[in-house]
């Protein structure tokens, strides 16, 4: 038991990354400020942006390459995700990819599932801030986005310079890269991720439909509480699904009941940007604890500015919610999974055996 709750909260967090930390919280507190005292909503984009950037470590090798993939791919689902919340249809059709691509790129490795991870999350809070304030222009969304992250970028090549390194270290042979993540593939079988993926757009096009159709604010709440619930590998066993859910939910609640007790913006600046440094020092090497880590550290950016704290129970309701919505499609797959596992039993005239939990997770 010991050894598997081991498994389970396993953090191995090496060397604190304090140059990255650096590197973040100043990327962070220039737009913060900026949005503290202009007022202007675009300032939250900036600091989402910057984030975004500083999650990859300019130090190691493909540092640089992969912030300027985070900063350009995350600015367009940002913007994607705001242009398509007044739009039913499209939403559950960009959700639905979104989480196909979540789904595929797990397949290649825990570091592209942090990128898929990561652009899921800009999905959500460009749909959720749709209708909040009046800035309401996808591609000035899109370019705020990439100027924090630019920021950070320039912030990068000076730490590079302070160690002496190359401002743009030699790259890999694209063949010799294409290779290994197919190696890497080939270790899922293709039904088990099949069905894996599944499970995972029907659970993101659901959350992005209830949040469109129900006109919901903050519903970024909804949807990232689907997308981090998915991450807990729900098809290992009911009980493990059930206590994935209730604790993403009491940490939601925490969350919640410390931004309503707050409620200042000035004093929320004050303590975020202490707690970004934190967070990016320690980041977790271990998948799910990156996940809750990373949008944890997302959703208090988000909310940071935020003055709509007097309503607490609308974004408890939209976390319970997703919640739900995330744990029912997966019971509805294992319950289909074992029903067409009987069908073929029958067919085959073989008996019948009690099933038994079996570790059939694919995510990395």
């Amino acid at each position: 038991m010991k050894k598997k709750l081991w498994k389970i909260i396993d953090w191995h967090p090496g060397q604190p990354a304090w140059g990255a930390a650096a590197v973040a919280g100043l990327g962070c507190a220039l737009p913060l400020l900026l949005g503290l005292f202009s007022g202007h909503p675009g300032f939250l984009w900036a600091t989402v942006g910057a984030f975004q950037a500083a999650k990859a470590n300019p130090l190691h090798r493909l540092g640089m390459l992969r912030m300027l993939l985070l900063i350009g791919l995350g600015a367009g689902s940002a913007a994607l995700g705001y242009w398509s919340a007044p739009h039913p249809f499209i939403s559950l059709g960009l959700f639905a990819f979104y989480g196909l691509l979540l789904a595929w790129l797990q397949r290649y490795g825990t570091e592209a599932g942090k990128l898929g991870i990561g652009l899921a999350i800009c999905l959500c809070l460009g749909q959720g801030q749709h209708g909040i304030g009046e800035f309401n222009n996808p591609q000035a969304i899109a370019v705020l986005f990439a100027l924090g992250g630019l920021w950070v970028t320039l912030l990068a090549f000076g730490l590079r310079g302070m160690h002496g390194l190359r401002m743009w270290p030699y790259m890999p042979r694209l063949l010799s890269l294409v290779k290994v993540l197919r190696r890497r593939a080939r270790r899922t079988p293709i039904r088990r991720w099949r069905l894996h993926a599944l499970t995972y757009m029907l659970a993101a096009a659901t959350g992005g439909l209830i949040v469109t159709l129900g006109e919901l604010p903050r519903g970024y709440w909804l949807t990232l509480a689907v997308f981090t619930t998915l991450q807990m590998d729900l098809q290992r066993s009911l009980v493990r699904a059930l206590q994935a859910g209730i604790g993403i939910l009491g940490a939601a609640a925490v969350l919640i009941y410390m931004g309503h007790s707050l409620a200042d913006p000035p004093m929320m600046v004050m303590i975020m940007l202490p707690l970004v440094m934190l967070s990016r020092a320690f980041q977790a090497h271990h998948y799910g604890l990156f996940v809750l880590q990373t949008t944890l550290s997302f959703v208090l950016l988000a909310e940071t500015l935020a003055k709509d704290w007097g309503l607490p129970q609308l974004r408890l309701t939209n976390a319970a919610i997703g919640v739900g919505v995330a744990l029912g499609v997966s019971l509805l797959m294992v319950l289909l999974r074992r029903l067409a596992a009987r069908i073929a039993l029958r067919r085959s005239g073989q008996p019948i055996k009690a099933d038994r939990p079996r570790d059939e997770s694919v995510t990395p």
